[in-house]
């Protein structure tokens, strides 16, 4: 038995929407994010046996807009990419230490790390939940952010 794709998408869609909308900061986007994010229940709402569908469709939102992102990030529509270089003159250094410097606290860390930072840090989740949308206990993610925040310590004192 799956899920009842229509009742998620009457009680928790405008939830998906406000998520993509703060990740995307694209109303356009925003809307087509959470359409790809009720296609994908669809696509596969027989193989989905969720208990807390609020943390499955936040956790289904936050992966389509993250990936939404990275992806535009290696493949920019050539106008966008000279809009950007536009918009961001005079601020490139700015931004490749920045780049530089979210290099050198992410590059070694396991690539939940940054979504658990994100989670914790940013959208205010206890520890439970982000646990919960990981995969991890609680002991785990508090470890990982511990190793992180000594991780930024360490750089702090270069």
């Amino acid at each position: 038995m799956g899920i009842d794709v229509d009742s998620y998408f009457r009680a928790h869609g405008p939830m998906v929407l406000r998520r993509c909308r703060h990740l995307l900061r694209d109303e356009e986007l925003a809307h087509d994010a959470m359409q790809d994010v009720f296609v994908k229940l669809v696509l596969h709402q027989d193989r989905i046996q969720h208990e807390a569908p609020v943390s499955l469709l936040y956790r289904m939102a936050t992966n389509e807009c993250l990936n939404r992102l990275r992806s535009k990030r290696r493949h920019p529509e050539h106008g966008d990419a000279l809009l950007e270089r536009i918009a961001v003159a005079g601020r490139n250094e700015e931004r490749s230490i920045a780049r530089n410097l979210l290099r050198l606290i992410f590059g070694d860390e396991q690539t939940t790390t940054g979504t658990i930072a994100v989670m914790h840090l940013l959208d205010g989740m206890s520890l439970e939940e982000v646990g919960r949308e990981v995969g991890l206990s609680v002991s785990g993610v508090r470890k990982r952010l511990r190793t992180l925040r000594a991780h930024v310590a360490e750089l702090e004192g270069i």
